[in-house]
């Protein structure tokens, strides 16, 4: 698992050379975080040596800042199999990111009032280059996929709020976005090829929302509109998910497109 995770850090991290050469970097803080982000659903506890090989650190580096995490409250020890641990204190940056975003703010009213007019899972999320990140979120009782969460991400490529948000990116922005992504087919029906995802971002743009029927997880059916910005640009994309097993896709569409585009288009003009 520490090998897994070093992988990840050497292929989702800043260059080394960028470490090496920029005068601004504080290399403390750089790896403060590499030692956060080694902690997942799969390394949710790590020893002192799995810790330093996910974070390509020497042991002794890693024990010096694990102590000093440890001292802030953020990471919490064992007594007794001496792993690691994040604790609740690391909730405080999400926190703060959440009660000071505006677009959290002006969508709440909108999502809350989908949420009570639909009885069904509403989403707001974000881009952040190649994936999706789930900012708000309000859950349904028909709800199947229920390990998403606020903070989870998914592809870009092969979900609804995503192509929403690409839809409304000039062409090229999201073509080099779509050629970045590591794209292949997550389930039978996923979109994946370059010329037919170009193909769902037209249509996608000229229909005004986006949709993704089993694309990431099966019997799973989305759709999407971008909420957008003073100069047409997406901010975020709030979507609707149902069960395929209770709405075929014409009717996900026809009983969910006008409320979805409705209230991205009163989001953006809030």
């Amino acid at each position: 698992m520490a090998i897994s995770n070093a992988k990840k850090i050497e292929d989702e991290g800043p260059p080394k050379r960028s470490r090496a050469t920029d005068p601004l970097m504080v290399m403390s803080v750089e790896k403060a975080f590499r030692v956060f982000s080694v902690f997942d659903t799969q390394s949710a506890s790590l020893s002192l040596s799995q810790i330093a090989a996910a974070t390509e650190m020497d042991v002794s580096a890693a024990q010096r800042f694990t102590h000093t995490l440890t001292k802030l409250g953020y990471l919490r020890k064992d007594a007794e199999t001496k792993r690691f641990e994040l604790t609740a204190k690391t909730l405080q940056l999400g926190y703060y990111y959440l009660r000071s975003n505006r677009l959290v703010e002006r969508a709440m009213p909108y999502l809350m009032h989908l949420s009570k007019e639909t009885e069904e899972t509403v989403n707001l999320t974000l881009l952040d280059d190649t994936e999706i990140i789930f900012i708000s979120r309000f859950m349904s009782r028909h709800m199947l996929n229920t390990d998403v969460i606020i903070g989870s991400r998914m592809p870009v490529y092969c979900t609804a709020p995503g192509i929403a948000i690409l839809s409304r990116l000039p062409e090229d922005e999201a073509i080099a976005i779509l050629e970045r992504s590591d794209r292949k087919p997550i389930t039978p029906s996923t979109t994946w090829k370059m010329d037919d995802l170009v193909r769902k971002l037209r249509l996608s743009r000229e229909q005004g929302f986006a949709t993704a029927f089993e694309e990431f997880y099966r019997g799973d059916a989305s759709i999407a509109a971008a909420v957008l910005d003073g100069n047409e640009r997406p901010l975020g994309a709030i979507n609707i998910a149902v069960p395929l097993s209770r709405f075929s896709g014409e009717e996900v569409v026809e009983r969910f497109a006008p409320l979805i585009i409705s209230a991205a288009h009163a989001i953006s003009r809030t």
